[in-house]
């Protein structure tokens, strides 16, 4: 089976999420400035510039290295910032379609809860995450780690046997963006760790390109931003 010929992962553009929620565990707060579901969590104005900035990348490439095929989570987040990159792009870009494998960790009952909130409702969970691993754990009704991986893998059959030898993007979350290098590279969970210890998390609007080299993706570059306005 071949593959695709690039694979550019975007994470979406800082959210709202991405700067209440961090406030608020500063704090200590029970609950942050931010309500309801995750999947409908929006872009801040600086969100908005980011996917702004990331259309004039990509409208400033060739046509020939500009993407072929487009797949964005279904979360808003993604969504709007692929909608206003393309419009921004000034050039004729494929429509995008959504892929549900491709959505961000599932938290289950831990969904938009702050870090003080989920430990007056859930106070056994420090100790389950501690005995279970961070690889390895799931909060109630989520998802862990090792989930992600395997739906990323079946996404990425599917991808390669639909679209071998296409250029593709795709604008998801950062735990797809991580959780993709271990399906990719094969990585062990200590080796992702390691990954995100030398760059980082992975960044608001940042750039992860993989390219096809001898039938198989490698790594050209990773979390790059240097595409981005200053914050």
């Amino acid at each position: 089976m071949g593959v695709v010929a690039e694979l550019l992962l975007v994470r979406h553009g800082q959210s709202l999420a991405n700067v209440a929620f961090p406030a608020a565990d500063k704090d200590g707060l029970l609950e942050a400035e931010v309500s309801g579901r995750d999947a409908e969590v929006p872009l801040t104005e600086y969100g908005e510039q980011q996917a702004a900035a990331l259309g004039e990348w990509i409208g400033d490439r060739p046509e020939n290295e500009r993407p072929q095929v487009v797949i964005t989570s279904p979360y808003l987040r993604a969504r709007e910032t692929w909608r206003i990159a393309a419009e921004k792009s000034g050039v004729e870009l494929p429509e995008p379609t959504t892929d549900d494998r491709l959505v961000d960790r599932l938290l289950g009952d831990l969904e938009m809860l702050t870090r003080a909130a989920v430990a007056q409702r859930f106070p056994d969970e420090a100790q389950r995450r501690s005995d279970a691993g961070e690889y390895r754990y799931a909060p109630p009704g989520g998802e862990s780690f090792a989930d992600i991986e395997v739906r990323l893998g079946s996404f990425l059959d599917d991808l390669h046997r639909d679209h071998a030898g296409q250029r593709v993007i795709v604008v998801a979350h950062d735990a797809v963006v991580l959780m993709m290098r271990a399906v990719i590279e094969q990585l062990s969970w200590e080796k992702v760790l390691e990954a995100e210890r030398a760059a980082g998390s992975v960044r608001n609007a940042s750039l992860s390109r993989f390219v096809e080299v001898d039938g198989r993706l490698e790594l050209a570059y990773y979390n790059q931003v240097d595409h981005l306005p200053p914050a």
